[in-house]
């Protein structure tokens, strides 16, 4: 038997939010968006730090996460890293991912975002930065759309246009990058090689 669906791709019928719609105004915040600025540790990361027997720091990145990065990289959307921590891994998954922009051991972040910019040329209403401790906050006050998770400090959900309900390392990252794609009206776009519509998938999993 054959089964026939009656769903019918579309942008806003694919765009399935975790929680509650986001509202208007932070709709209104992604759709500018041009490049989106990521902490690792507490975002891209649980925020664990595990150490081997020979003292070096090991960290988990979820899958997801990195396929939806990819997903906005290939629809146009610029990516970078800011980074209290200096660390080899994270550069290793920068590379994974190919963001070339990436600062670490930024433990004055605001200024971090200040040399970021001149070499971007973006507005800050056309960024977004998504984080997850005081450290963050200077960028997410400063920048169109500032995002942090549901197990970030007080301060930094306090400070940010909207909170994910997804955790850091656990799908927050996917969360925003399909918001921003929905907002912007690229999520057909960005699902169309998925969806048997007759185009090839181009990207890596990664």
């Amino acid at each position: 038997m054959t089964h026939h669906s009656n769903f019918k791709p579309s942008n806003d019928a694919l765009y399935r939010p975790v929680a509650a719609m986001p509202s208007d105004a932070v709709i209104v915040r992604a759709q500018k968006i041009k490049l989106l600025i990521l902490d690792v540790d507490g975002v891209l990361t649980t925020g664990y730090l595990d150490y081997d027997a020979k003292g070096e720091v090991v960290k988990s990145f979820y899958v997801q996460d990195g396929l939806g990065l990819q997903l906005l990289r290939e629809q146009g959307i610029q990516l970078a890293i800011i980074s209290g921590r200096d660390s080899p891994v994270t550069a290793a998954r920068a590379k994974d991912l190919k963001i070339h922009h990436v600062l670490q051991g930024a433990q004055d972040k605001g200024a971090a975002l200040a040399r970021l910019l001149q070499t971007e040329g973006v507005a800050l209403s056309e960024c977004a930065y998504i984080g997850d401790d005081v450290i963050d906050l200077p960028i997410l006050r400063a920048v169109g759309l500032a995002v942090s998770v549901p197990n970030g400090h007080h301060l930094a959900r306090s400070a940010a246009h909207w909170v994910t309900a997804q955790s850091g390392g656990a799908g927050a990252v996917r969360e925003l990058a399909e918001l921003i794609l929905f907002a912007q009206d690229k999520l057909l776009a960005a699902y169309a090689p998925y969806l048997d519509m007759n185009v090839l998938p181009q990207l890596e999993i990664v």
